[in-house]
């Protein structure tokens, strides 16, 4: 599988400036799979230490952190020469061993000519608990389920996803494009993008063994939470996790805690909230008193949405059934729409410079998403169908004075004044258009 997240690789690989790398992603999102393609393709060798397969290479991190001594002493073990420049060394699972954590640090400061990465489930967990990491002394990189862009190069239809990716403008494309786009995302919204789902999608082309591959994922994310988790959280955290596909089905699909427990207080649930957050789990969208840059002052930590990393796991939860996709445009309007939202957060939380909100004015209107590129803000409406009025857009072009507004939905591009129409497929190039129609 092509992932775009290669290119990210190969640029800290090039980097003169270049720190051990921490690739960062929920679990089963393609972490090793992208470190050992790094490795095939730009390295002569690699030494992999997987700390959950080999638990007594944790041995060697007990002593001093002296870094040539440790891989020295690794590549003995491994039977791995090691040649600074041209091996790719990797921690994996590095969660298990707090001290290849701080020997980061070392790494940095004394023996920057090696090329280090490490990954993990839960890292972001580990990290956020770690007195000890290698703060300022690692590179970051965040890893995320297939884009729709990236499930379609996987399943082979790389030309049609091409025409998408190098649209210039509104124009529509032609309409027996954008119908096979439209059923090709149907595709996607039970698939997902987990890698193995989607192998196994691209294999068969059967939706049930999908689904039972999905089912296994979250049955792992579970069992991860039972492992990892803090015990007073544990039960907080499975309240949290199972109730995102009912509060997404709301008319506002704003967190409300008293939804989960009679009383529940937001204070109740703040590390629990938390610990899917660092687990990469959810994707948290704040809602914003005001459109004004930066829009992170302008956000409220109590009122926001959470979203699930992955559309097809989503439907896993909410049970949706395959025949959903195959008759009519069901997927898209099921659970009034959550999908769609589902999907288009993903889509744009999976871009490094872009973090999502959402904007309220009382009950007078809500516009989806607002992004925050460039110095510039552009506001997004969302719509499950081809219903695609937009009045909370008006509304908020009157307090704010935007002259780009957006939205998505199943219909082809166009562009009428300040109105900005985004077939959902497209949706991933929202910011780069937006700054294209700013100019024209």
């Amino acid at each position: 599988m092509e992932r775009r997240i290669f290119d990210e690789l190969v640029s800290w690989k090039k980097s003169k400036r270049r720190k051990p790398l921490v690739l960062m992603g929920a679990r089963q999102v393609g972490k090793t799979y992208a470190l050992n393609w790094l490795k095939e393709e730009k390295f002569e060798n690699g030494l992999f230490v997987n700390f959950e397969e080999h638990p007594e290479a944790k041995g060697f991190f007990d002593g001093k952190l002296d870094p040539h001594s440790l891989i020295e002493k690794l590549g003995i073990f491994f039977r791995q020469k090691v040649t600074p420049g041209e091996t790719l060394i990797v921690f994996d699972e590095i969660q298990e061993c707090p001290r290849a954590l701080t020997a980061l640090k070392y790494f940095c400061e004394k023996a920057p000519t090696y090329h280090i990465a490490a990954a993990g489930s839960l890292l972001g967990v580990k990290i956020s608990k770690e007195s000890g990491f290698p703060v300022g002394k690692v590179d970051f990189l965040n890893m995320h389920p297939l884009t729709f862009f990236e499930f379609m190069k996987a399943i082979g239809e790389g030309n049609l996803i091409k025409m998408v990716e190098e649209t210039t403008g509104f124009s529509p494309l032609p309409t027996p494009f954008h119908e096979r786009l439209n059923e090709l995302l149907k595709s996607y919204f039970f698939v997902g993008g987990m890698p193995e789902a989607v192998f196994y999608f691209n294999e068969t082309r059967e939706f049930d063994g999908v689904r039972k591959i999905q089912k296994d994922i979250l049955t792992a994310y579970q069992l991860d939470i039972s492992k990892h988790a803090a015990g007073h959280d544990i039960q907080k955290i499975f309240t949290l996790w199972e109730n995102i596909p009912s509060q997404l089905a709301k008319d506002n699909r704003r967190f409300i805690f008293s939804a989960l427990v009679r009383s529940a207080r937001a204070r109740e649930y703040k590390t629990a909230m938390q610990w899917l957050i660092d687990a990469g789990l959810v994707i948290k969208v704040e809602n914003l008193s005001a459109a004004r840059i930066p829009l992170a002052s302008y956000a409220s930590r109590n009122q926001f949405k959470l979203f699930m990393l992955d559309v097809g796991l989503l439907g896993a939860m909410a049970r949706l059934s395959s025949q959903t996709v195959v008759l009519g445009e069901g997927v898209f309007t099921e659970f009034k729409g959550a999908f769609v939202e589902n999907f288009v957060a993903e889509e744009l939380s999976s871009q490094a410079d872009i973090k999502p909100y959402y904007w309220t004015s009382g009950n007078q209107a809500e516009v989806d998403f607002v992004v925050e590129n460039r110095g510039q803000i552009f506001p997004l409406e969302v719509k499950a169908g081809v219903n695609i009025k937009a009045k909370s857009l008006h509304v908020f072009a009157d307090h704010f004075n935007s002259s780009v507004l957006s939205r998505t939905s199943l219909r082809n591009f166009a562009r009428k004044g300040s109105m900005c129409d985004f077939p959902l497929y497209a949706i991933h190039r929202f910011p780069e258009l937006s700054h294209l129609a700013l100019k024209n």
